[in-house]
């Protein structure tokens, strides 16, 4: 008799161990289920994520004038700045990502800024001199890099055109940033320098290493 009520017992036990079992999974499972799929954000939460993802990746410091002196102009935001860039590839300049038909990216679309901010290139193919940082935004989450596509065409657009590229030999006018020769570690893998331009009535020095 007493093998019987404890068989019961222990039934009964396992029983109610079984669907506390069953309530607590139920109980993950929605828990889960709600929070595994935000609410989808509106076009002004978007714009909004994409001007914080514009200053958190570094837009500003080249795009927006004044960055790099410590006072960026937020009344020309992403309008290109006349602050050059030397190295191997000659002087450029940050361009002017703001909607202006003239002097600004206003026939880029969504896509091809995402294009370009991922791949280093321009719709007409041309590519990104350094320093943009296209290798590192590659890795920028769909829905951030979407944000930041956004942003820039909610961009009040500013008449300003960038000083064009400067090659490689040519002395460039106005004020500019030198990156030095890299030394021999960071030029391990690194491509060959662009050749310089030659001078009127003289030749092209010959490609390094050679």
């Amino acid at each position: 008799m007493n093998r019987i009520r404890w068989a019961i017992l222990v039934a009964s036990l396992a029983g109610l161990g079984a669907a506390a079992s069953l309530f607590i999974a139920s109980c993950t499972t929605q828990s889960t289920t709600a929070t595994s799929t935000p609410p989808a954000m509106t076009h002004d939460q978007l714009v909004a994520r994409g001007r914080v993802i514009s200053f958190s990746s570094g837009c500003n410091d080249c795009h927006t004038p004044g960055s790099l002196y410590g006072a960026p102009d937020t009344t020309r935001l992403l309008s290109g700045s006349e602050l050059g860039w030397q190295g191997p590839w000659g002087v450029s300049y940050p361009r002017n990502l703001t909607p202006d038909p003239e002097t600004g990216i206003a026939s880029w679309t969504e896509d091809d800024i995402i294009a370009a901010v991922r791949t280093g290139h321009r719709p007409d193919g041309t590519i990104l001199l350094p320093p943009m940082p296209w290798p590192f935004y590659a890795f920028m989450s769909d829905d951030d890099v979407h944000a930041l596509a956004a942003f820039i065409k909610t961009l009040p657009p500013v008449k300003h055109q960038a000083p064009k590229v400067v090659p490689p030999g040519v002395k460039p006018t106005g004020a500019y940033l030198t990156f030095p020769p890299p030394p021999a570690w960071d030029a391990m893998n690194l491509p060959p320098p662009a050749p310089a331009v030659p001078k009127a009535g003289g030749s092209a020095p010959p490609p390094a290493g050679k």
